[in-house]
């Protein structure tokens, strides 16, 4: 199993061309991208890759390429979840039969909520595959909170659980609290929702980021200053790009993969239907926003950040 998730593991954006068809093109490009700057691992399908507007095959194609692509060289971490535990845990072993080497898995929402159910969740999708799992704990979409106790029981309880996405704001105290009833076993914690809490999370033990955003090179910047422990550099790297992850990180996914297609990545900026593609006010204010923070750099190259 993998259980190295230190760093950065940026969740793809999925690509589509004018006719909403899934461009395989440009998400080739872009794992070679995310290569060529050396991120730790890549992960694919999750929320920002608008998984739940994919139907199967086409998930396993997205799937089947990211990992043909990156070829062993990083790991591919796939987003398996699924609305019932026998789904997520058949798309789980569909990820791990196609070569991922792990898969990120946020609980099903129910009725009535209950964690013994959520617990069985997770040892049931667990049963079914030998490969890591990451539980994304992010309630903005799956209407579901998971406390502190029943995390720390999956983390003792399920030894493929290897690694926390923590999206339940406040995000840093839970951070704490988790990491704080880590026992018996640790298992690292990573942030997500596009890195909008980064400073104060890998203030508070966050190891790196699991989310999506524009500029990984940024993420990758903070990362590094923190596992140094030179924080005054997280914030002031924090703070400098702030305002557009900060835009960014609006709601739905047109800014990014206009951001994306800016930096040469994808071909088209298409949301597939019922999201909206970016507006020309956006698009305007985006790039002058960009200019504010990048000035003449080429942002189709990769970015140094100092």
């Amino acid at each position: 199993m993998t259980d190295d998730f230190e760093g950065v593991f940026p969740i793809l954006a999925t690509p589509f061309d004018e006719g909403g068809n899934i461009d395989l093109e440009s998400l080739e490009r872009t794992v070679r991208f995310m290569e060529d700057i050396e991120v730790d691992g890549l992960t694919v399908l999750g929320v920002a890759g608008e998984v739940n507007r994919m139907v199967d095959g086409e998930r396993e194609r997205v799937i089947r390429t990211v990992i043909e692509v990156a070829a062993g060289r990083i790991p591919i971490i796939v987003g398996t979840s699924y609305s019932g535990t026998a789904p997520t845990r058949a798309l789980s072993q569909m990820a791990e039969s196609l070569g991922a080497d792990g898969v990120m898995v946020a609980p099903s929402r129910e009725p009535v909520p209950n964690e013994g159910r959520i617990f069985e969740f997770f040892q049931q999708v667990a049963e079914g595959i030998s490969i890591s799992i990451v539980v994304q704990d992010h309630p903005a979409s799956t209407q579901v909170h998971m406390s502190v106790p029943l995390m720390l029981k999956l983390i003792k309880e399920i030894p493929q659980v290897a690694c926390i996405k923590e999206e339940d704001v406040p995000t840093a105290p839970k951070i704490s609290a988790l990491l704080a009833g880590m026992s018996e076993r640790k298992i690292p914690i990573l942030t997500g929702l596009g890195a909008l809490y980064g400073y104060f999370d890998l203030s508070r033990g966050s190891k790196g980021f699991m989310t999506g955003f524009g500029f990984p090179e940024v993420m990758q910047a903070i990362a590094h200053a923190a596992r140094q422990e030179r924080f005054d550099k997280v914030r002031e790297v924090y703070h400098r790009f702030l305002p557009l992850i900060v835009y960014e990180q609006q709601p739905g996914v047109a800014i990014r993969k206009e951001v994306l297609r800016l930096r040469g990545l994808i071909a088209h900026n298409k949301v597939r239907h019922p999201g909206a593609s970016i507006d020309e006010a956006t698009s305007l204010q985006l790039r002058g926003l960009l200019n504010d923070v990048f000035g003449d750099v080429d942002i189709t190259k990769p970015v140094e950040v100092g």
